[in-house]
């Protein structure tokens, strides 16, 4: 569960290079970026955004190019959270309002951003595959276990199920839901609901599970 306080401060520019990555869905050459933003992610703002871990950078051929880590997704989904950089102007302040409402939208249809935004590569939705293509209990389980991993810092850290749902966006909720039920039994599995009721988004509260009488928000898998 990202906060304000885990959005780190950022110029104008590395702001728009990761709004950019975003809505591209793909590895961006600098070549690429001028011709979609206007300008390429060179010098201080690339080397800034690299070393927080939000952008990879390959510097192996010319032109250089980019991509957002899976930092950089979960930084990126929550840049409105934060204040626009306050040398941006009336473009950047309006760019946080459009980010602001896509991601309310996006949150209220349950699709995650990685989803909204992927390029379209001819396969069949999800959404569209017949019952007798959807996953298997043991499948999801996979799954979910995948999406944790890629999420969490360390094993046995703690991860919000809003994340793990952004990546199972196309995987039925019910079958999540009775999964992760059935996960609780596992040795190196804790399902937790947030202490703290106050600091939970609307998004929160919308990915909890039900188990027994309470809402749970957290997944850890791990050791202790």
């Amino acid at each position: 569960m990202t906060s304000p306080a885990d959005v780190p401060s950022l110029t104008p520019n590395q702001v728009n290079a990761l709004v950019v990555l975003m809505a591209e869905a793909r590895r961006l050459t600098n070549v690429e970026l001028r011709e979609l933003a206007g300008f390429a992610l060179t010098g201080k703002d690339n080397e800034k955004l690299v070393k927080l871990g939000l952008v990879e950078t390959d510097r192996t051929h010319r032109p250089f190019a980019h991509e957002l880590t899976d930092v950089g997704w979960r930084v990126v989904r929550q840049l409105h959270t934060s204040a626009p950089p306050k040398q941006g102007g009336s473009a950047t302040r309006s760019m946080f309002t459009v980010l602001s409402n896509l991601h309310r939208s996006l949150d209220r249809l349950r699709v995650s951003h990685g989803d909204f935004f992927k390029q379209n590569d001819g396969a069949t939705p999800a959404a569209t595959m017949p019952d007798s293509a959807a996953p298997a209990a043991g499948d999801v389980e996979t799954l979910v276990r995948a999406a944790y991993r890629d999420l969490a810092n360390a094993p046995g850290a703690w991860v919000g199920l809003a994340d793990v749902r952004d990546r199972l966006a196309n995987t039925d909720r019910t079958t999540v839901d009775a999964t992760l039920r059935a996960m609780v039994g596992r040795e190196d599995v804790r399902i937790i609901p947030v202490a703290n009721t106050k600091s939970l988004t609307a998004r929160d509260r919308a990915a909890a599970v039900r188990i027994g009488n309470e809402d749970n928000h957290a997944l850890a898998i791990g050791p202790a």
